[in-house]
């Protein structure tokens, strides 16, 4: 499967920054996980027919159907993988009408997740999620029950979320309800989700991950 390049008119420029980290990796390490962003460069891509009937065409479930995610999803389920194309090959109009805005936000993080829980998270015993702010404690209340309790702590730099010591969950049923750890990100034991963007800290953030010499799809994936 080979990502495309597309325009997008007005859009383009707020879109450089997201796609930066992406488009410095090897063709073929598109991450894949991703809770917002498209899973490659651009949310465009091309595949044989012959790949295309085998995947199993689009879900046709009708108007706010992520089809194209949920394709992608399968494709990667079957064994198949990613490269980039480093040239423009087609262009098309993407416009206010067109019928990706149908598909609301919610619906597209909740298949990322399950795709995340399916791929990753079913094969790990625990984790720490990387971002005691907004994102992680996001991701910590969609998990399903089974892979919330795999979660040991989440991690952070922020002085500020790391001295209030832990993260009730409110929302919890459970008496007492759960208190998850929060710590520095050096005294975390990986592996990590890693909730944080990437290219927004002045390299901060890449500094500290690169210090403690781990390995991507082993140690840490990015849902970012």
């Amino acid at each position: 499967m080979l990502a495309l390049k597309h325009t997008e008119h007005n859009t383009f420029n707020r879109m450089v920054c997201c796609v930066h980290w992406t488009a410095r990796l090897p063709g073929a390490r598109n991450r894949v996980f991703t809770s917002h962003g498209p899973t490659v460069i651009m949310p465009t891509w091309f595949c044989s027919r012959e790949w295309f009937y085998h995947v199993g065409k689009f879900d046709e479930g009708g108007k706010g159907v992520p089809e194209d995610l949920l394709f992608f999803y399968k494709h990667l389920q079957k064994g198949g993988g990613v490269l980039r194309v480093n040239h423009c090959l087609l262009l098309y109009r993407y416009h206010p009408q067109a019928a990706t805005h149908s598909v609301h936000e919610e619906t597209i993080w909740n298949h990322r997740v399950k795709f995340l829980e399916d791929r990753v998270l079913s094969t790990w015993t625990s984790f720490t999620i990387w971002n005691a702010g907004k994102q992680g404690k996001k991701l910590y209340r969609s998990l399903s029950p089974a892979n919330r309790k795999k979660v040991t702590a989440f991690c952070d730099v922020d002085e500020k979320k790391i001295a209030k010591g832990f993260y009730t969950f409110e929302e919890s049923e459970e008496r007492p309800k759960p208190k998850i750890p929060i710590c520095h990100f050096r005294e975390a034991t990986p592996p990590f989700i890693i909730c944080v963007k990437q290219d927004l800290t002045g390299g901060a953030f890449e500094t500290n991950l690169s210090m403690l010499n781990l390995k991507e799809g082993r140690d840490y994936y990015h849902f970012n």
